[in-house]
């Protein structure tokens, strides 16, 4: 089920409706249902992975609280780390690894997988980690109730593109009372119509015009080939933003507030300056734990430089399982 599509509107009417229908105590089941249907509409037998991330997450969070030998607590941390990095790892970045590993030993020895990506797998697993990270410092509750959790993790209006929300902002709103509010409503679809605009009116057009001169690029002039590449730009953004833009409207219409995600990054006076407007719920986890924990400006000049390198690099791979993800995440690490 996509944003853009008729049964995700006859989907989001039935449940926010239902949503305020419903007595307090029961909204968050009716949420967690409804984003586990949303999610089994695309690969149903897909829901037992995100259940066993969900299941090991939930339980390192209760014992990282309860334990106080930090040997024991890193521990449990890494078990969480791993269980989310490894799934990540198999079904996003395995087949690129056997791939490279194939050549440089010159042969076939590693077998490749017939799988499909996950709906969201980047966007749910690194919002799973923040969780977990979030308790080992002590900056989060363990949340106790299951259902909540399970909630935070699958929460439909973000499991498919962000924002990459922490725990801190949105855990406690599962827990808030929203009465239906006439500017909430009003904000939410116009938020929706925005995105939607976005995505199905600008990027949804370019990308018959961009796709059309990439499938064939021998047959483009190298002008033809530039304007498909700055049209490339007005794509991905309207597509990017535009999904987000739903899925925060979609939330916002039931009371609750999502972070923001874009704030007009192709307006930024340089490199910095966009990763700072940019897919922000992304680059803000990057900062928070990769960055600062490998010493972020806090250290001499060849290692800060290093640093923005090594975000920028691993985003890039983030992004997208191929070299050229690799080079153009480690270009902007260096233009920074």
């Amino acid at each position: 089920m996509v944003f853009n599509s008729l049964p995700f509107l006859i989907f989001y009417l039935l449940v926010t409706s239902l949503y305020f229908i419903l007595e307090h105590k029961y909204r968050w089941g009716l949420l967690l249902a409804a984003s586990c249907y949303f999610y089994i509409a695309f690969v149903p037998i897909y829901i037992l992975i995100l259940g066993f991330t969900i299941l090991i997450d939930y339980f390192a969070g209760i014992y990282l609280e309860k334990t106080t030998a930090p040997k024991k607590r890193k521990r449990l941390l890494v078990i969480s780390l791993i269980a989310n990095i490894g799934v990540l790892a198999v079904f996003k970045y395995y087949n690129f690894f056997a791939l490279n590993i194939n050549v440089i030993g010159n042969g076939g020895w590693l077998g490749y997988l017939k799988i499909l990506l996950p709906i969201g797998l980047s966007f749910h697993t690194f919002q799973a980690m923040s969780y977990t990270i979030e308790v080992y410092r002590g900056n989060q509750k363990a949340e106790k109730h299951f259902g909540i959790y399970a909630l935070y993790v699958m929460f439909y209006p973000q499991l498919v593109a962000g924002p990459i929300e922490r725990p801190q902002n949105i855990l406690h709103q599962f827990y808030e009372k929203h009465p239906f509010n006439f500017e909430d409503l009003k904000a939410g679809l116009m938020q929706m119509a925005t995105g939607m605009f976005k995505k199905v009116v600008i990027a949804d057009r370019l990308a018959i015009a961009v796709d059309g001169a990439y499938l064939h690029p021998q047959t483009q002039s190298g002008g033809s080939l530039l304007i498909a590449t700055l049209l490339y730009g007005f794509q991905i953004y309207c597509d990017f933003s535009g999904y987000s833009d739903i899925g925060i409207g979609a939330a916002r219409t039931m009371g609750f507030r999502l972070m923001d995600n874009f704030r007009s990054p192709y307006f930024s006076r340089s490199v910095s300056e966009f990763w700072s407007r940019w897919h922000i719920s992304l680059s803000t986890w990057f900062r928070d734990y990769l960055y600062i924990p490998l010493g972020g400006n806090r250290v001499a000049v060849p290692h800060w430089y290093l640093n923005l390198l090594i975000v920028f690099v691993v985003s890039g791979f983030w992004h997208g399982a191929n070299w050229t993800f690799i080079i153009w995440g480690a270009l902007h690490g260096i233009f920074w």
